[in-house]
C-alpha cells in the first residue's frame, strides 16, 4: 500500500531551505524542459518552486502533492496561477491519464515500491511520452538527513535504469549531475551531520560554485554527481 515516508515537518523545512538555491533549481528546470511536451504533470511538487518555473514554458501544467498539509499550502501558493491545476496524488496508484510527460524530482527515493511508482507515472502519460526523473545519487552518501526526510535509497545510473526498464519504460537519457554538490553534500550531512537547510553554505555554493559546475558539465558529463537525471519513454 502506498504511504508517505519520513518526517513531513523536516521535509518541509528542508524544502524551504533549498528554495533559496535559485541557480540550482533553474539548472534542473532547464534539464527537463525539452522533454515535457505541452501538458506535463509533476509528481511531488512540494512547495511549488519547480512548478512555478516549469509552468512558464507550457500552456497547461499539473502540480501534485501527497502530504495533506503541503497540499493545502501548495494550493494557496498557486491559487493565482490559472494555467496550473493542483491536485493530490500518492504513488503507486492505478490512475491512467493523457499527460504529455510526468516529471518527478527527488521523490522516487521516498517510495518503497519505486518500480510501481514509475509504472504509475508511465500510465499517466500518453504513448511515447516522457517520464523525467531526478533522484539523489550513491548509497554511500546516505546520511542522517536522508533518513530523517524518508529516503529509502539513493541511486546510480545502473540502478535507476534497471528500475525504469522493469517498469516498462525505455531509457532515453541518463547521466549524473552536480558533481561538486555530491562532495559538499557528503561532507555536510555525512561527516558533519548537518541538515541541508537555508544558510551561508547553501548561498555560497549556489552563487559561486554552482554556475561553474553547470558550465563544466555542459561540456562534459561527470562520472559521478549529487543527482541522477533520467528521461524514459512510454511504449509508443
Amino acid at each position: 500500500m502506498a504511504e508517505i515516508t519520513g518526517d513531513q515537518r523536516v521535509q518541509s523545512e528542508v524544502l524551504e531551505g533549498l528554495a533559496t538555491a535559485v541557480n540550482h533549481r533553474r539548472w534542473f528546470v532547464e534539464l527537463a524542459v525539452p522533454y515535457l511536451g505541452d501538458n506535463p504533470i509533476e509528481i511531488g511538487s512540494g512547495l511549488g518552486d519547480y512548478a512555478l518555473e516549469w509552468a512558464e514554458h507550457f500552456p497547461r501544467f499539473t502540480a501534485t502533492e501527497a502530504d495533506p498539509d503541503r497540499l493545502v499550502a501548495l494550493k494557496e501558493r498557486l491559487a493565482d496561477q490559472p494555467a496550473i491545476e493542483v491536485r493530490q496524488m500518492l504513488l503507486p496508484n492505478s490512475e491512467r491519464g493523457d499527460y504529455s510527460a510526468a516529471v518527478s524530482y527527488n521523490v522516487l527515493e521516498h517510495i518503497e515500491d519505486h518500480v510501481g511508482a514509475l509504472r504509475s507515472m508511465g500510465d499517466l502519460v500518453r504513448p511515447g511520452g516522457a517520464v523525467v526523473i531526478i533522484v539523489p545519487a550513491f548509497q554511500f552518501a546516505m546520511s542522517p538527513a536522508d533518513i530523517a526526510t524518508g529516503h529509502v535509497r539513493r541511486y546510480t545510473k545502473k540502478t535507476l535504469s534497471a528500475a525504469m526498464t522493469e517498469a516498462g519504460l525505455r531509457v532515453e537519457k541518463i547521466h549524473y549531475a552536480n558533481a561538486l554538490g555530491l562532495i559538499g553534500y557528503f561532507m555536510a550531512t555525512k561527516v558533519f551531520r548537518l541538515m541541508p537547510k537555508e544558510g551561508p553554505m547553501v548561498k555560497v555554493y549556489d552563487t559561486l560554485v554552482l554556475p561553474a559546475t553547470k558550465a563544466a558539465e555542459q561540456l562534459a558529463r561527470p562520472p559521478f554527481g549529487q543527482s541522477v537525471f533520467a528521461v524514459a519513454r512510454t511504449p509508443a
